[in-house]
């Protein structure tokens, strides 16, 4: 399960608290963060730190993503995934050893700009922000990622491809849309 928004929407929170959750309902989960499939500094700032369209198209190794997560915990995959493959705070390989998927478990991938690239995910739920409200919630020394936000919007329509969206404007007001299969 793809859980997609900005970072201002917090995906990686509303993972961890499905993932705390589902057990109690008799599902095992595992959370695996995206940011841990970005691609390295030398690749992903190639264009500059602060460059909005590398910001949308060069930071996630979906490649990666796919092969060594999605793949191995879907049908006739091996069942172990990687939990990370980049460490962004040293810039180097992560070095983690696979592991292996809780049998009957839900995999939750939080992150950003995840729709749209080809990643096989059984369920999305895509957590909605308007423009403005992105504007306000998202740091100041982030602001210049907000055009890759605009464009994604734009071009992929995530709330369309969702299966259930969050509107996440007020994070103390959350408001659940349930779409396709689910709507």
């Amino acid at each position: 399960m793809a859980v997609d928004g900005p970072d201002a929407a917090a995906p990686d929170a509303l993972a961890g608290s499905l993932a705390a959750r589902l057990p109690m309902l008799g599902r095992a989960a595992v959370v695996v963060p995206a940011v841990g499939f970005y691609r390295p500094a030398s690749l992903r700032l190639e264009h500059g730190r602060t460059d909005p369209d590398a910001r949308y198209t060069d930071w996630l190794d979906t490649g990666a993503l796919g092969r060594e997560v999605l793949g191995p915990v879907g049908p006739g995959g091996s069942g172990e995934f990687l939990p990370a493959l980049w460490d962004l705070a040293r810039d180097r390989s992560a070095r983690l050893p696979r592991r292996p998927a809780p049998a009957g478990g839900v995999l939750l991938v939080p992150g950003s700009l995840l729709q749209g690239v080809g990643l096989a995910f059984d369920v999305v739920v895509h957590l909605r922000m308007a423009p403005a409200a992105r504007s306000r919630r998202t740091p100041p020394e982030q602001a210049w990622e907000l055009p890759a936000f605009d464009r994604y919007d734009d071009e992929v329509d995530p709330v369309a491809l969702a299966d259930a969206v969050v509107l996440a404007d007020h994070p103390d007001r959350p408001a659940l849309v349930l779409q396709g299969r689910f709507g």
